[in-house]
């Protein structure tokens, strides 16, 4: 099995941002213009994952991604502020392949398991936010990293598998940003 290489992108406002530790935001620039170097890089798949969409409970904003989408040569995936079926079946019909789920999928039980069975498996991601305590113990969080929940990393995992999502993707906090 060869070795995917699977860009995440942090998406803000219209711009391109990095972190450190889900914190200190730098600005990078257009998102588009990066887009137009991983297809001369041949990457076989991007995420982008909005990072204010959900802290602010906005709307995806369709209008960027549709500009992602109409720039990209390879798969793409979108995360942030994905709370209906509604909104997924606009994101997918743009040309999105995947949808990245995290705190949504916590706050609402039926919305992983209602874009399954719509889409399929293979169109829905779990994402997992992971950051350990004072103690040194692992804690899954959402909003951002600002709320842990009462589960542990490995049975949120398999409940966001018997839930339906397809894929699972781990995001450590205290790594976030450096290297």
């Amino acid at each position: 099995m060869r070795a995917r290489f699977i860009p995440v992108l942090l998406l803000k406002d219209g711009g391109l941002y990095k972190t450190r530790k889900f914190a200190k935001e730098t600005y990078l620039g257009d998102p588009v213009n990066t887009i137009k170097i991983f297809n001369d890089k041949l990457v076989d798949e991007l995420v982008f994952l909005d990072i204010a969409a959900a802290r602010r409970k906005s709307e995806p904003n369709i209008e960027m991604l549709k500009d992602i989408a109409g720039e990209c040569f390879m798969p793409l995936a979108y995360g942030g502020g994905i709370t209906s079926v509604d909104q997924v079946r606009e994101i997918l019909a743009i040309g999105f392949e995947k949808i990245v789920v995290n705190s949504a999928a916590w706050t609402d039980p039926d919305l992983v398991p209602s874009l399954a069975r719509v889409f399929g498996s293979s169109t829905v991601v779990g994402s997992i936010d992971v950051k350990k305590n004072w103690m040194g113990r692992e804690k899954v969080h959402i909003h951002g990293g600002s709320e842990a929940i009462a589960m542990g990393v490995v049975e949120w995992a398999q409940e966001l598998e018997r839930r339906g999502v397809g894929e699972i993707m781990i995001n450590s906090i205290d790594k976030d940003g450096e290297m």
